[in-house]
């Protein structure tokens, strides 16, 4: 599977389930799962979340994007600061740049819509995913023991991971009228 097979979509209400599974064995096993069907689905409604899925081969998509699902990822939209919710791709279809063709995705739609940064959580001995996020530009900000907790009553840690986008602060006003003739 290259690259090049996978087409990268916004996500439709019929990929929820497929989402929360891929949530539930791939982000939050071990915690319980907060990211069900019907949540995935809200987060897929919602005006202000941006849910994008990664899909195989270019032909499934442009008929209706009915290939299987290799990747998705879901972030929340703020005044100024986005929130990477999730993030995951299939184990047999990583490090061929889904990945990383999601994110960037993302953040180019933060950028369009003048977020300032963005912000995620991974858990802190997920070294992979601190790897992937520092090499999209990401570093780490706070570590926050006990943020996760698993239906059992464990805890574990989590990292906080910053992306800065432009200055805090209103987004600058660059759009100047045409100039006309008699001006």
């Amino acid at each position: 599977m290259t690259p090049r097979a996978i087409t990268i979509r916004l996500a439709e209400p019929r990929d929820a389930q497929a989402i929360a599974m891929m949530s539930r064995d791939f982000i939050e096993a071990g915690l319980g799962w907060k990211y069900d069907a019907a949540r995935v689905l809200r987060a897929i409604r919602d005006r202000e979340t941006l849910a994008v899925v990664a899909c195989e081969g270019a032909k499934g998509a442009a008929a209706g994007g009915r290939g299987a699902i290799t990747g998705f990822a879901i972030m929340e939209f703020g005044d100024e600061r986005a929130h990477l919710v999730l993030l995951a791709v299939r184990p047999s279809h990583r490090r061929l740049g889904i990945g990383q063709r999601l994110l960037e995705w993302l953040v180019e739609s933060a950028r369009v819509a003048g977020m300032a940064s963005i912000h995620l959580e991974l858990r802190s001995n997920n070294d992979a995913a601190r790897r992937f996020y520092r090499a999209m530009s990401f570093y780490e900000t706070v570590l926050v023991p006990g943020y996760y907790r698993s239906g059992e009553g464990r805890k574990e840690g989590a990292l906080r991971m910053l992306r800065v986008l432009r200055a805090p602060g209103p987004v600058p006003y660059t759009w100047r009228p045409p100039r006309t003739e008699d001006t």
